[in-house]
C-alpha cells in the first residue's frame, strides 16, 4: 500500500530527527576525528622519508664495499704488474706496464675519494634520520594522547550512537529511495545537516525566510511535499505557537 504525503513527511522528518541527533554526538567530538587523522598521515609520511633515508645509507654502504673490492683488485694487478716490470725485455713492454700501474693507482685514488664522498652522505643521512625519528617519536605521542582523547569521547556516547543508528536503518526503510537521495542531496548542501524543517514563527526552520500564510496553510494540509522556495529544504509542517495565558489583573479595592 502506496503512502499518504503525510505519512511520507513524517517518515522523512523522523529521519532527520535521527540525523541530527547522530550530529550532535559527532559534533562533541569536534576537530578531533581531523586531527587524528592528520597526525596519522604525517606519520605515514615520516615513515616513508625514514625508509627512504635507510635505503639510501643501505645503497652508500653497498657501493663503498664494491669500490673497497675495486681497490683490492686494483692492488692485486699492481703487485702483478710490479713482478712483470722486473722480468721486461724492452724499454717498450716497461713502458706499457708502467702506465697499467699508473692507471691502476688513479683508480684506487678515485676509488678512495669516492668512498670518502659516500662515508660524508651516509653521516648526513644518520642525522637526518636521527631527527626525523625524534620528531617522529614527538608526533606519535601526540598522536597517541589525541586517540586516547578520542576513544573516551567515543566509549561515552557509543551505545546512544550505536542505538541511533539502529534506528536510522529502521527509519530509512519506511521512506522512498527517490525521497531518500533527494534528502541525502539537501543534507549535504547543508551547513547544519537540515533537510526537513518545520516552519517556526512564520519562517523556515532551516534558512528563517518568511513562509507566506498561504503556503504554511498548503503544508498544514500535508497533500503534497513542499520545499522552501529560498532553500530548497522539504517543510514537514508548521509548528503551532503556544500561546502563553494573559495573567489576569488583580482589581484594586476602593478604601472604605
Amino acid at each position: 500500500m502506496e503512502s499518504t504525503v503525510a505519512q511520507k513527511l513524517e517518515a522523512i522528518h523522523n529521519l532527520q530527527l535521527i540525523d541530527s541527533r547522530l550530529d550532535a554526538l559527532i559534533k562533541v567530538r569536534g576537530a578531533l576525528p581531523e586531527e587524528v587523522q592528520d597526525l596519522e598521515d604525517e606519520i605515514a609520511g615520516y615513515e616513508t622519508r625514514l625508509e627512504k633515508f635507510k635505503a639510501e645509507i643501505e645503497a652508500y654502504e653497498e657501493e663503498i664495499k664494491q669500490l673497497k673490492d675495486s681497490i683490492k683488485e686494483s692492488e692485486k694487478l699492481i703487485k702483478k704488474y710490479q713482478e712483470q716490470q722486473m722480468n721486461v725485455r724492452n724499454n717498450r713492454e716497461y713502458d706499457a706496464i708502467t702506465k697499467e700501474l699508473e692507471l691502476q693507482d688513479l683508480e684506487i685514488q678515485v676509488s678512495k675519494k669516492k668512498i670518502a664522498e659516500a662515508g660524508v652522505k651516509i653521516d648526513q643521512k644518520k642525522v637526518d634520520l636521527e631527527e626525523l625519528t625524534a620528531v617522529m617519536k614527538d608526533r606519535q605521542k601526540d598522536l597517541d594522547q589525541k586517540n586516547s582523547e578520542l576513544s573516551t569521547i567515543i566509549s561515552e556516547s557509543e551505545s546512544e550512537e550505536a542505538k541511533l543508528n539502529a534506528d536510522r536503518e529502521k527509519a530509512l526503510k519506511k521512506v522512498e529511495d527517490r525521497l531518500v537521495k533527494s534528502y541525502n542531496k539537501i543534507r549535504a548542501n547543508a551547513k547544519n545537516g537540515l533537510a526537513v524543517v518545520l516552519v517556526k514563527r512564520g519562517a523556515c526552520g532551516g534558512c528563517f525566510n518568511t513562509v507566506p500564510p498561504q503556503r504554511q496553510a498548503d503544508i498544514r494540509e500535508k497533500k503534497k511535499l513542499i520545499v522552501c522556495e529560498h532553500c530548497g529544504r522539504i517543510l514537514a509542517g508548521v509548528e503551532d505557537e503556544i500561546e502563553e495565558p494573559t495573567p489576569v489583573k488583580k482589581k484594586r479595592s476602593k478604601a472604605s
